[in-house]
């Protein structure tokens, strides 16, 4: 009986999660004499009623951060890495995904807890994105699936084990590795679920996996940075979609497209972290996901130099530029590549307008009067190696630049490209201050 009752508390608690615990801890209170004491070592009241908060009932057993070694004890394995798994987003501004409304998403939650409640071993993990504890995202995973929470624990920051229970806003993981056709058909037929999708809410602040959907890092990684962007900017933070760097001991925030970075050998060993996303505050700057095989969180120093990174073959933007908090806002606006445009150089799902973004750090920038450089990737029609290209960023921090003048006929049919999309994308209300 009690566990029907749960059960039907845990529905209640995927529309009103207040109320849900409220009938939780009556619920749990009034039976905890019949409940046999030792029946569950693993289960504590307060986990559990944590869990109960997020619409799921634990059922039996749950087990909370165990390590690598006792998650493979436990069965778990790493799966193949996956591609190409559908990714529906609510609250994406810049439509770059397929969305999902919230009457569907409210479907798809309440299946999903409804199924977590069902089985007799849960596993949960925490962690966070960003790696400062002062401006940082906290992430709890609740999940039927060892493997899933294997694989997913190593994009997440390590955090101290009740430091969840102090977070106002923590963001919810539900993971689950079977696929009910209930569930498929809420987001449409076809051939594309059948490996798993995932379905990301932004204002509730969850993310549902299905299937194999925890093993394609690429569509978690977006989905979480889409769903904690509001929770670091309420922290005092910016969310970019840049990468940290650390040249001559100096921090260096650089905005590229990605297909540069994958290229170039040289500057992903200068990164901090391979992945894209940075967090930029007053106490300093952060990854947002772990550096290269190590997870304990860190601060480092705020960026000292911020360096653009374009790629034009007319000749039209010199190979090093200097640039005013104005330019650099609106060439990371632009986010121009070899003929065509990437809005703040952001492909993947976002709650923030690029022009909102590109008017922060203008702030930033202003505020702090860091030096930024614009880099062009191309010369003479051809991309840079990596050799190259770390000579051009040496030469932009040495500060010590060629006095180049390009003002001709290449420049303002550029200047022409960039008016043309700016206009079409965000009409007439460009802030005076960004320019060419």
């Amino acid at each position: 009986m009690l566990l029907g009752f749960l059960r039907r508390t845990a529905a209640a608690a995927s529309s009103s999660p207040a109320a849900g615990l409220r009938q939780f801890q009556t619920a749990y209170h009034r039976s905890n004499e019949r409940l046999s004491p030792a029946r569950d070592q693993e289960v504590s009241y307060g986990l559990n009623l944590a869990i109960a908060g997020r619409g799921v009932i634990v059922k039996d057993k749950v087990f909370h951060n165990l390590e690598t070694s006792k998650l493979q004890k436990a069965g778990a394995t790493y799966l193949d890495k996956q591609s190409g798994i559908p990714l529906h987003v609510r609250g994406d501004v810049t439509g770059r995904v397929p969305d999902v409304s919230k009457a569907q998403f409210a479907k798809l939650l309440k299946l999903v807890t409804f199924h977590l409640s069902s089985i007799s071993c849960l596993y949960v993990q925490d962690g966070a994105i960003s790696s400062s504890g002062e401006c940082d995202a906290k992430v709890r995973i609740i999940s039927d699936n060892p493997s899933a929470i294997m694989l997913l624990s190593n994009i997440l920051w390590k955090i101290p084990d009740r430091a969840i229970s102090h977070d106002t806003s923590p963001l919810t993981i539900y993971a689950t590795s079977s696929i009910s056709n209930n569930i498929k058909t809420i987001l449409g037929s076809g051939t594309q679920y059948a490996n798993g999708f995932a379905a990301a809410d932004i204002e509730r602040a969850s993310l549902i996996l299905c299937g194999k959907a925890f093993a394609d890092s690429a569509i978690v990684k977006d989905a979480l940075t889409a769903v904690t962007a509001p929770i670091l900017s309420a922290r005092g933070g910016l969310p970019v979609p840049g990468w940290l760097l650390c040249f001559g001991g100096s921090i260096v925030l650089l905005f590229a497209p990605v297909e540069i970075i994958l290229s170039c050998s040289e500057i992903q060993d200068a990164l901090l972290s391979i992945d894209c996303g940075a967090v930029i505050s007053s106490k300093g700057s952060t990854m947002l996901f772990p550096t290269k095989a190590k997870r304990e969180p860190k601060l480092f120093t705020k960026p000292t130099t911020v360096i653009i990174v374009s790629s034009d073959s007319t000749g039209a933007i010199p190979s090093v530029s200097k640039l005013s908090p104005g330019q650099a806002a609106y060439h990371f606006l632009v986010g121009y590549h070899d003929g065509k445009f990437i809005p703040a150089y952001s492909r993947g799902p976002s709650p923030a307008d690029p022009l909102a973004l590109a008017s922060s750090l203008f702030t930033h920038l202003k505020e702090d009067d860091t030096p930024t450089y614009l880099i062009n990737a191309k010369h003479s029609g051809k991309f840079f190696d990596g050799k190259g290209f770390m000579k051009l960023l040496e030469l932009a921090l040495s500060q010590n630049l060629p006095d180049i003048k390009t003002e001709d006929f290449r420049v303002g049919e550029l200047k022409g490209k960039y008016r043309s999309f700016l206009s079409r994308k965000f009409g007439k209300c460009l802030p005076e201050e960004f320019s060419f």
